[in-house]
């Protein structure tokens, strides 16, 4: 994966531009889009929404990373004077466990500085004391994510009039992937006012997610006289969601804040395929093929014709955009007496062009040989097989119950033990079913139709059904 890196959440801000990934500002459950930000807050006892503009940059160092977020907000009620001035600086330390292709970050605030003005009012943040602790999966085809949060603010108001503290618990999950990420977080506070008469109490939840989604839309070319019909858009388009949930001391209630950016359009490749037009999977193959999954300059793309070994490694290795390892080291050139690499299949050597994207499935646990030294290659794949790539580049195999049980398929009996697991969990995942007599057919040849379904199903997973799972059966709209 292109921007795959390192660790997500906050460090996604460190390495890529804000808008290229889905991660919420802060943790006070913003939203913003391009041009404007806006946050409640509760600090007065009621609730206020602030509205202006705010910044993120980063620096990493070794295993240390920053990110640092400046907010200039101004009530956006004229009837109400009001300005909030704030910039906090998060630091996570990481700890990788390349064994296991997990990382843990551990994260505190470095530096921070707010002030909150309202009508005669002022509250300054005096102390800050923050821990967040991270656990990042990293799989093959998407990272998937989750964190613990514990926090206290403390507020002088007016130069010693009184005092206020913010206790903060809460959460966050998220996955992220070429095609789709979402972070979600879920936070408590509870406000403590001392100040004197006008004392409170009160309680309230933000729940914020920011998205980001792939998706592809056909655009119909208009004129009559023109060499093809129309062609795929793959629009990136990123949301942030969020509700709070208040109860103080004189008011309770629900606030709601949306923001969306302006989507980015790429247009893609045409297909001329000539013998696909009418077929059950036309859409798919073009799909597909409008993406550089399929490729080949052919007129013909042979639908009913088996799938190959080769072909369906490499267009699940670039449908995911899953960056080989000979891609992150190519600019780095073979040390003097470092030994020629050798490689993992007799029958695919490192002057294939498309060796590249067999090793690094090898690596990352997706594919194996049918034998010790041999691919196959050109050989047939099976849908047995074919399943278990997919379910291996999620990285959900191991979901699968302990080993006796039975899957709900009519020929449980005829799937090979080694496959079983990942069969299991295509089906939980909504990414397969059986035919009419409820038959998964694993020992049967996939055809390349057959495969462009798959893989059409398998995308939509990461762009759709991640996103609903990680935001939509979180937060109720």
């Amino acid at each position: 994966m292109k921007i795959k890196t390192t660790l997500i959440l906050l460090i996604i801000c460190l390495l890529t531009p804000y808008t290229s990934m889905a991660t919420p500002l802060e943790f006070v459950g913003g939203v913003q889009n391009e041009h404007q930000y806006e946050e409640i807050v509760f600090i007065t006892g009621q609730p206020i929404k602030f509205i202006g503009s705010y910044s993120v940059s980063g620096k990493i160092k070794n295993e240390e990373e920053s990110v640092t977020y400046k907010f200039k907000l101004q009530s956006e009620d004229p009837k109400v004077l009001g300005k909030l001035d704030r910039t906090v600086t998060y630091t996570t330390s990481l700890s990788k466990h390349t064994g296991v292709g997990q990382t843990i970050g551990q994260t505190t605030v470095s530096k921070y500085k707010e002030t909150i003005r309202v009508g005669n009012d002022t509250y300054d943040l005096t102390d800050y004391q923050f821990s967040k602790s991270d656990i990042i999966d990293e799989r093959a085809a998407s990272d998937f994510y989750s964190g613990n949060i514990k926090g206290r603010k403390y507020y002088d108001y007016n130069r010693g009039q009184g005092n206020i503290t913010i206790d903060i618990t809460g959460g966050n999950v998220g996955y992220e992937n070429f095609w789709g990420s979402t972070e979600t977080q879920i936070i408590d506070h509870i406000i403590t006012a001392d100040l004197g008469k006008d004392s409170f109490q009160g309680s309230y939840t933000h729940q914020v997610s920011d998205s980001m989604t792939k998706s592809l839309r056909y655009s119909e070319n208009d004129p009559n006289y023109s060499s093809f019909h129309g062609g795929h858009i793959r629009i990136t388009e990123n949301n942030v969601v969020s509700k709070y949930d208040y109860r103080l001391s004189k008011k309770h209630g629900t606030i709601s804040l949306s923001q969306d950016m302006v989507p980015k359009l790429e247009r893609l490749i045409v297909p001329k395929f000539r013998d696909v037009n009418g077929h059950w999977a036309e859409e798919n193959i073009k799909k597909l093929y409008s993406l550089d999954v399929f490729e080949g300059n052919s007129s013909t793309f042979a639908p009913d014709a088996p799938m190959t070994r080769l072909d369906f490694t490499k267009a699940i290795m670039k449908a995911s955009d899953i960056r080989t390892s000979m891609e992150e080291t190519k600019k780095t050139r073979r040390k003097r007496n470092q030994p020629e690499e050798v490689p993992y299949f007799k029958d695919i050597p490192i002057s294939n062009e498309d060796y590249k994207y067999v090793k690094s499935a090898v690596e990352k646990n997706i594919v194996s040989g049918i034998s010790k030294d041999l691919f196959g290659p050109n050989k047939s794949l099976k849908r047995s097989e074919a399943i278990t790539i997919l379910v291996r580049a999620l990285g959900f195999e191991n979901r699968a119950p302990n080993p006796g049980y039975i899957t709900s398929f009519s020929d449980d009996r005829d799937i090979p033990n080694w496959a079983k697991d990942s069969i299991y969990m295509a089906k939980e995942l909504n990414l397969l079913d059986g035919d009419k007599g409820n038959r998964i057919s694993p020992n049967s040849t996939l055809t390349r139709a057959e495969a462009s379904s798959l893989i059409v199903r398998f995308l939509e997973f990461l762009e759709k059904d991640l996103q609903k799972d990680y935001r939509d059966n979180i937060i109720e709209f």
